[in-house]
């Protein structure tokens, strides 16, 4: 049994390659019994010591900028959601607050559009991007009576920056429209 072992070693060791040895014993085993793997590394070629490193001074920078580029249009892409999300509130709170907007003590609750543009300011979502909202409240029909319209403009300027591209600023509106039901 000891000269089939040494047989068969010595069979697998002729027939390697410099990458990787597979051992296969000839034994009453089962089939899959003794492959063993054997990975060898290979030696470096003379003068390409420290190229990994270049490769990743080079990739890295441009890596980054993808990545930062893609959170900035991530934020944009939410900040253009909020500005129509607040376009739309706003809206909704003027709707309810006509000229014929009584509270429960039968005192008005008309607002202005100085009054809804306040509330639209100070009730809009997080400020991600840094940049400067504009909040433009008007009554088409001139009037704020019940079935006039009123409508609401947001605008909102964003700063676009990532690094190694210039900075610029995105302008992004939102204009919504309902009618007045009090």
């Amino acid at each position: 049994m000891i000269a089939t072992v040494s047989h068969a070693l010595r069979r697998c060791i002729a027939s390697s390659n410099a990458w990787t040895k597979i051992i296969v014993c000839r034994l009453p085993l089962p089939a899959n019994a003794c492959i063993v793997p054997v990975k060898q590394r290979a030696k470096p070629a003379l003068g390409e010591h420290g190229a990994t490193l270049v490769e990743l001074a080079v990739s890295l920078p441009v890596l980054l900028t993808f990545v930062f580029g893609l959170i900035q249009v991530s934020i944009a892409m939410y900040t253009r959601s909020a500005i129509s999300e607040s376009a739309r509130e706003g809206t909704r709170y003027a709707m309810v607050h006509g000229a014929s907007c009584l509270t429960a003590g039968s005192a008005s609750c008309t607002l202005s559009a100085a009054n809804i543009n306040t509330y639209v300011s100070s009730n809009s979502m997080p400020n991600l991007g840094g940049g400067s909202q504009t909040v433009n409240t008007t009554y088409p029909d001139g009037n704020q009576n019940r079935g006039s319209r009123v409508q609401v403009t947001v605008a909102y300027a964003f700063p676009f920056r990532v690094p190694y591209i210039p900075a610029s600023t995105l302008t992004m509106s939102s204009t919504s429209v309902m009618y007045i039901t009090q």
